[in-house]
């Protein structure tokens, strides 16, 4: 079992940054590739970025280059460094873990941290 617990959202205006974190416990064995997705109201949940264990990524068209993911392997965390946020990326954002794949989510789900881009 893996419990990820995330922080790091918040409200900030067009053009602003944060950086979400999302640390994970539990059996180490499961945790694979790490990454995050989203969800806006009325619309399904998306994939943002995701990292392996050994560093490659995969990001989301719509945040490439203002989105950076990463990952400390000792800590058991991953963080996202939104910068330029745009109203659009408000969403719940979701931490996710236990897959071997950077496309598909694994089964482990964090409870989420609202991002809300408004001026």
């Amino acid at each position: 079992q893996v419990r990820l617990v995330e922080s790091g959202g918040g409200l900030v205006q067009p053009g602003g940054s944060l950086r979400l974190s999302c640390a994970a416990s539990g059996s180490i064995f499961a945790i694979n590739a790490m990454g995050w997705y989203r969800q806006a109201p009325g619309k399904q949940r998306e994939l943002v970025a995701t990292i392996t264990r050994g560093g490659s990524s995969n990001y989301a068209d719509s945040v490439k280059g203002r989105f950076t993911i990463s990952r400390d392997n000792a800590k058991r965390t991953v963080y996202l460094q939104m910068n330029s946020l745009k109203p659009e990326d408000t969403a719940v954002y979701y931490c996710n873990t236990g897959s071997f794949s950077i496309t598909l989510p694994g089964p482990y789900w964090g409870q989420g941290t609202q991002v809300t881009v408004s001026s």
